[in-house]
């Protein structure tokens, strides 16, 4: 069975080719799969290992090829230069090559090559989107995946609430992963409204994703979603300020205040349910004490995917004081940043955070030197997600989990894309003017003499 989802994984390659060759008009399907895809990947089988390792404690569990990866090939081979002048191409690629870097400290290289080859992934989904964003139309349609995406979780949350779930997680595998999933979802397609989108597939698409965060019932997703939507409004209304703006600031509060009690709810309960429990030891200070040690012995990183195996067998968990059962020491320590110091070493760290910097201050520079753009209010959206994300990653690691990196991907290429486009508009315009103030002005003189000159007939 697992050869042939080999073989349609490989098929769909040239398929897609054809397709979006063929149909160029029909590629806003293609736009489309690219947003709801990462919501619905997993659930749908959609993926295949070519090496797998199931049972490796780490993130990142094989050689992993799913559809989306080929359908931003063909929408790469099909596109005019897409590498070319790409902004945010360098950063990620900086990290893409420290991880592969850590391959060389590892003590099992192949399964640092997974996440290697995982990143490698994400570089296409990048450029694939990046190539598609400057294009009418075609960010309104990765839009309306991502909202679809949203709706098709938050309907899950639903499900699994009424049957009992104090924590939903959708269909991930776990509630946080979905929760920092959904700030590339909200705060995008709540910049789209602001914009002046007044698609209702967006709109609910935003209400779905603040109910699937509150049906979570995770504090860090719920603090810093709400975080980011005040940021944006902020930021947006500074940016520029309109009538339909407060509109939406009231669109915007009443979807809070519909998510609000529901995420009450799940928190009370499962506070509820962690009272009820022993009393719990510091486990996150545990986790740090682990990856501090580990990050300090091994300047240049352990190798990255390593984190679970090395913290065990050579006492760092141990030491730290981490207890002693099976979801504890398989856990990673709940911070970016320690995890891929302590896995990818100085340079992992340096280049992960360049990565994040940069983005956040592209984008917002290209929101607030082009106002009048409207691409630069999704390109605010996207850098707010990023900046919340980057905040967030302090008390979580799921960032390095393919399915929050195929949508942060997502935000990149747009970003990058929008700037790569307005960039390309500038130039074409710079050349229109300078042709134009290159043309010589016509002889007022000889025209006035050819006009008046009698014709021959007369």
């Amino acid at each position: 069975m697992r050869f042939l989802g080999i073989l349609l994984i490989l098929l769909s390659l040239p398929i897609f080719i054809w397709w979006v060759r063929a149909y160029p008009r029909q590629r806003k399907w293609a736009y489309f799969a690219i947003g709801i895809l990462p919501f619905t990947m997993s659930w749908a089988n959609l993926d295949v290992a070519f090496i797998n390792w199931a049972t490796w404690p780490g993130f990142a569990r094989g050689l992993i090829v799913s559809i989306l990866d080929t359908l931003a090939i063909a929408l790469i081979l099909v596109a005019r230069a897409p590498f070319r002048n790409l902004p945010l191409l360098g950063p990620l690629t900086a990290y893409m090559l420290a991880v592969t870097l850590s391959m060389a400290f590892s003590e099992q290289w192949m399964s640092s090559s997974f996440y290697a080859f995982q990143l490698l992934r994400i570089l296409l989904v990048f450029v694939a989107v990046a190539s598609v964003a400057g294009q009418p139309g075609a960010v309104r349609w990765l839009a309306f995946g991502l909202a679809a995406g949203a709706i098709f979780q938050g309907v899950v949350t639903i499900d699994q609430r009424f049957s009992g779930a104090i924590q939903a997680t959708g269909t991930m595998a776990h509630q946080n992963i979905l929760g920092l999933m959904l700030h590339f979802v909200t705060l995008p397609l709540l910049a789209l409204l602001l914009a002046g989108e007044r698609s209702k597939v967006i709109m609910l698409g935003v209400l779905a994703s603040l109910i699937a965060v509150a049906l979570g019932a995770s504090r860090g997703a719920a603090g810093f979603i709400a975080l980011g939507i005040a940021l944006l409004f902020i930021l947006s209304m500074a940016r520029q300020m309109t009538p339909h703006k407060w509109k939406m600031a009231g669109l915007g509060a009443l979807m809070l205040a519909v998510a609000a009690p529901l995420a009450v709810s799940s928190l009370d309960e499962r506070f509820q349910a962690a009272a009820s429990a022993e009393p719990a030891y510091d486990e996150r200070g545990a986790f740090e004490r682990a990856a501090s040690a580990m990050w300090k012995d091994h300047p240049m990183g352990v190798g990255a995917n390593q984190y679970v195996v090395i913290a065990n067998s050579k006492g760092y968990s141990q030491n730290a004081g981490v207890v002693w059962n099976s979801s504890s020491r398989a856990a990673h320590v709940h911070n970016i940043y320690l995890l891929v110091a302590a896995e990818t070493g100085w340079i992992g760290l340096l280049t992960l955070v360049t990565l994040f910097v940069w983005t956040i201050l592209r984008g917002l520079a290209f929101a607030f030197t082009n106002r009048k753009d409207p691409r630069g209010d999704v390109v605010l959206g996207a850098s707010v997600a990023v900046f919340v994300t980057a905040l967030h990653s302090f008390w979580e690691w799921i960032f390095v989990v393919y399915n929050t990196q195929y949508v942060f991907a997502i935000s990149l290429g747009i970003i990058a894309g929008s700037i790569r486009q307005a960039r390309i508009e500038r130039l074409a315009q710079a050349r229109l003017r300078s042709k134009k103030a290159a043309t010589p002005p016509p002889d007022i003189e000889s025209i006035r003499v050819t006009r008046t000159r009698p014709s021959a007939r007369a």
